[in-house]
């Protein structure tokens, strides 16, 4: 029992990021936004939807649910720190089309429900609904590797590999 409670705790070093949304993998680069396209906020990949269902890409905490919905940063087991970006300029939407389904402090699980949006809506009042998904810490990890183009499946598709230092 005492090995149990004080043994040492198996550290996750390695975490495969699974595709957030359905729809199509495309390069960061390829982003119409120079903030997500030039990485200044990181690394990673980017999904045009074909749906409004967003789930969680790995099993860790969420560390940021910005008051518009719009956006939700989580900490994977591993230490690394994901923000997922529901299209581009939908700040300015305020919220509207957007259905939080987590809250700050949350664990979750791959393939949780995190957040559902009214993908018409965004269509309609956003610059795109193209959704980043940043590694925003990489400076702290050892390797990001890409692993996804073309059509991915929310919650079963890798889109990256994460390996912590």
């Amino acid at each position: 029992m005492f090995k149990k409670l004080f043994g040492k705790k198996e550290t996750v070093k390695s975490v495969e990021v699974k595709a957030v949304l359905s729809g199509t993998a495309v390069n960061l680069e390829e982003v119409p936004d120079p903030v997500f396209a030039e990485k200044m906020m990181g690394d990673g990949i980017a999904i045009e939807p074909s749906e409004g269902v967003v789930v969680s890409p790995v099993n860790g905490e969420i560390v940021q649910v910005f008051p518009t919905k719009h956006a939700i940063g989580l900490r994977a087991e591993n230490g690394a720190e994901i923000l997922i970006h529901i299209g581009l300029e939908t700040v300015s939407m305020k919220g509207e089309g957007f259905e939080m389904h987590v809250t700050e402090g949350s664990r979750v699980n791959e393939g949780d429900k995190l957040v559902t949006f009214d993908l018409a809506l965004v269509k309609e009042k956003a610059k795109s609904t193209v959704t980043p998904i940043i590694v925003t810490n990489g400076d702290q990890l050892a390797s990001l590797e890409k692993k996804a183009a073309g059509s991915v499946t929310r919650g079963s598709s890798t889109v990256m590999t994460v390996t912590a230092k």
